[in-house]
């Protein structure tokens, strides 16, 4: 007969576990799952954290990536220096700002930043210290003569953080200095490489100026485009067109407010005394003068449904603060170099949960655009989040959705033979990354039709540069095509009427060129062969 376990026996396995711990045991979660891909997450999360820290401060951010080959010969194993100009971590906040998951100044703010969950600067100490177990230097000041130092690591037993050799330094700087050491990624080139991350950050981010030295010692340098900050995003309310039962109840539950009309006009967008009216006249049975924090699920179920009755003014652009058409178009230059450009930024929409966002789109042609392939080119989309580069997940991307659901020859567009390449950057409050990696942009219904209008307005302004270009080129091979038989047919004219051949050369030649006008460059052109 078999043996039979107890409850009391089972449970005294029983365990709690740290955030820390679980992403030791799942590091794949958090975009450490590949050598190349590794050494990108690092490099992304510094980066990404330098940004948000500079343009929060009113600073314009100065870059400097700097990789190097580990001592010790082993192949798969660097260190990676990031130094920042920006406003530095206060001595007693660094041990949670960059060792300790789920903690920050983000998660807990309705407001657009690169980060959102606070793992991050942590994630990457955690692989430092499980690959290598060396942990982090740092370097920090506040640019008051409150420089210091100090090394970094992490308790995964309780999700603390460890700081030793904690000493004050006499060093004039501003802004912060992190290095470590990491194994088990590896340096490569090509689309999903650190250089192309930076590369694509500079053209996100036309404001930003990096510099990065890879391990061979090959110094990149992206200088700014322009010289003004992007507009500071402010703290936004949820609007409550999309909200969810649980999302209104979860508000409701945190409320101050007294009642639940006035906790609606304080927490919501969008949402007046008027509003309030045009609620209870959909006859929604919700005592309006409850408080909130007795609100029942079926309370908010009514709410949520009389909100789709209402009709909303959409969401204030404000909350969302986007790349900017003119930005787009100086880095597109500065980056690409194209022949033919068209940019595109859409009004403000929403999606589940009330939340705002932006899509800005645009298509480019020619000069650096698109991929080099063997046997010619190749088109190519650049996915961006935030103004932050995605390199990796693009088959579970809305972006990659959106632009292969569209019929580029529609547009006298061919991905798979042209120089074009497709920049989309989505831009909100909150990104619904379809992992803790944020490397793809979940597959949101509204978010894949809003990229698909943008991308395809975008398209349309390519399509009247090919076209016209086609029509330049046809134009010009029936002008030479008929040209090259003026000479002949002139002499032949001249033979049989006995009349001045080059009078009557110079006549067909104006009849040609009346019939056939060529721009001033394709004359140049001519001219030059």
């Amino acid at each position: 007969m078999a043996s039979t376990t107890s409850a009391d026996q089972i449970f005294t396995e029983f365990r709690e576990h740290s955030a820390a711990e679980f992403f030791k045991k799942n590091r794949q979660m958090l975009g450490y799952s590949g050598a190349g891909r590794s050494l990108v997450t690092i490099v992304h999360e510094y980066i990404s954290n330098s940004l948000d820290a500079c343009e929060e401060a009113g600073i314009l951010p100065d870059v400097e990536v700097i990789i190097k080959k580990a001592e010790g010969g082993n192949p798969n194993r660097y260190t990676i220096r990031v130094t920042d100009n920006g406003p530095g971590i206060p001595k007693n906040f660094v041990g949670k700002a960059l060792a300790t998951i789920f903690a920050g100044t983000k998660f807990h703010r309705y407001m657009q930043q690169r980060g959102q969950q606070g793992i991050g600067a942590a994630g990457c100490l955690l692989f430092s210290q499980i690959t290598t177990g060396k942990p982090l230097r740092v370097k920090s000041s506040t640019g008051k003569g409150k420089a210091y130092s100090c090394l970094l690591s992490l308790n995964t037993v309780n999700n603390k953080p460890i700081i030793a050799e904690m000493q004050d330094i006499d060093e004039k700087f501003s802004g912060l200095i992190v290095e470590g050491e990491f194994a088990d990624i590896r340096y490569e080139s090509g689309d999903h490489s650190a250089y192309e991350y930076i590369r694509r950050t500079a053209l996100s981010n036309p404001h930003l100026q990096i510099r990065m030295v890879d391990p061979n010692g090959q110094e990149f340098l992206f200088v700014r485009s322009v010289e003004s900050l992007p507009q500071r995003p402010v703290a936004a309310k949820p609007h409550p067109a999309g909200l969810s039962t649980n999302d209104l109840l979860d508000f409701a539950h945190a409320s101050q407010s007294r009642k639940v009309s006035s906790f609606l006009v304080d927490t919501f967008a969008r949402t007046t005394q008027n509003k309030i009216s045009e609620i209870k006249d959909t006859n929604a049975a919700i005592d309006m003068d409850k408080d909130p924090k007795h609100m029942t699920w079926d309370d908010a179920e009514m709410l949520v449904n009389a909100f789709k009755k209402v009709k909303w003014i959409a969401p204030d652009a404000s909350y969302v603060v986007p790349i900017g058409e003119a930005q787009i178009k100086v880095a597109i230059k500065n980056i690409l170099d194209p022949e033919h450009m068209s940019v595109v930024e859409r009004k403000p929409r929403i999606f589940r949960g009330g939340i705002p966002f932006v899509v800005e789109a645009a298509v480019s042609y020619g000069g650096n655009s698109g991929k080099k392939e063997e046997e010619g080119y190749s088109g190519n989309i650049l996915r961006f989040a935030n103004r932050v580069p995605l390199l990796f997940d693009s088959g579970s991307c809305a972006i990659t959705k959106a632009a292969n659901e569209i019929d580029w020859k529609r547009y006298n567009i061919d991905m798979e033979t042209q120089p074009v390449s497709v920049f989309v950057n989505v831009s909100s409050v909150y990104i619904p990354y379809s992992g803790v990696g944020k490397e793809a942009v979940s597959q949101e219904e509204e978010i894949i039709d809003e990229i698909k209008l943008a991308v395809m307005e975008a398209a349309r302004g390519v399509q009247r540069y090919v076209r016209g270009k086609e029509q330049v080129n046809f134009n010009a091979n029936r002008y030479k095509t008929i040209a090259r038989y003026v000479k002949q047919l002139s002499g032949d004219i001249g033979d049989l009427t006995k009349a001045d051949k080059q009078r009557i050369e110079r006549k067909l030649e104006g009849i040609v060129a009346r019939r056939f006008p060529r721009t001033k460059d394709e004359k140049e052109a001519e001219e030059a062969m």
